[in-house]
């Protein structure tokens, strides 16, 4: 590959989404060929999805399943090209999300690891770290109303889907921790300031990655 993978993991609410965006600002305004993909974003499999989850018809492994036919898409449409091309391309979640989220659902850990093995590993992979109690109150202040799969409702935690947001997000937390033991991200400090974090992120990418290797050329 001549180009370069970056990944953010995190819970909900830990603020990777910003500090994936405030990176692809920076390279970008450096000069630098970069592009963002964002989880569950694929257009050809978004209506699939979205009718499954409305009708409530996905079973733990149908659920994965469809992920991971975004996922899929994605990769071969987005990132592996981008990635052959030279460019530094930016993942706003990547397969950790779905080792995760799919365990927790009851899925076999190994199996979803198999199922998305087809995955380039990234380069750098960043775990930003909030305490699950602060990573709740940022997003049930935010969120006026929980979608169902979100709170884990298919998951019969709860009857009340904060609480039931409250325990799934609880569990994805320790899937977290054993992944963090597996893989060994990056840990990144979630309760520092923004701007702290953003300074350690572009620190190790700059230590990490020969970003001049991806500078646009100017034709003259």
């Amino acid at each position: 590959m001549k180009g370069a993978l970056i990944a953010v993991e995190g819970l909900d609410g830990s603020g990777k989404s910003t500090q994936i965006y405030l990176v692809k600002r920076w390279l970008e305004i450096e000069g630098y060929k970069v592009f963002l993909t964002e989880w569950n974003s694929s257009v050809v499999v978004k209506s699939a999805t979205r009718k499954g989850k409305k009708r409530q018809l996905l079973t733990p492994t149908t659920f994965s399943l469809i992920h991971c036919t975004d996922f899929a898409d994605r990769y071969e449409r987005q990132v592996l090209p981008l990635l052959r091309a030279g460019y530094i391309v930016l993942a706003d979640r990547y397969v950790y999300t779905a080792y995760a989220r799919d365990c927790v659902r009851g899925c076999d850990p190994q199996w979803v690891r198999n199922l998305y093995s087809f995955a380039t590993p990234a380069d750098i992979t960043f775990f930003f770290d909030l305490p699950l109690e602060v990573a709740l109150s940022r997003i049930l202040a935010g969120r006026p109303k929980l979608k169902y799969h979100e709170a884990g409702m298919d998951l019969d935690l709860s009857p009340d889907p904060v609480e039931s947001f409250r325990i799934f997000q609880g569990r994805i937390y320790n899937e977290y921790k054993k992944i963090i033991e597996e893989f060994h991200p990056v840990v990144i400090d979630a309760t520092q300031t923004i701007e702290k974090q953003q300074e350690q992120v572009r620190k190790i990418i700059a230590e990490r990655i020969d970003l001049a290797l991806y500078r646009r050329r100017i034709l003259r």
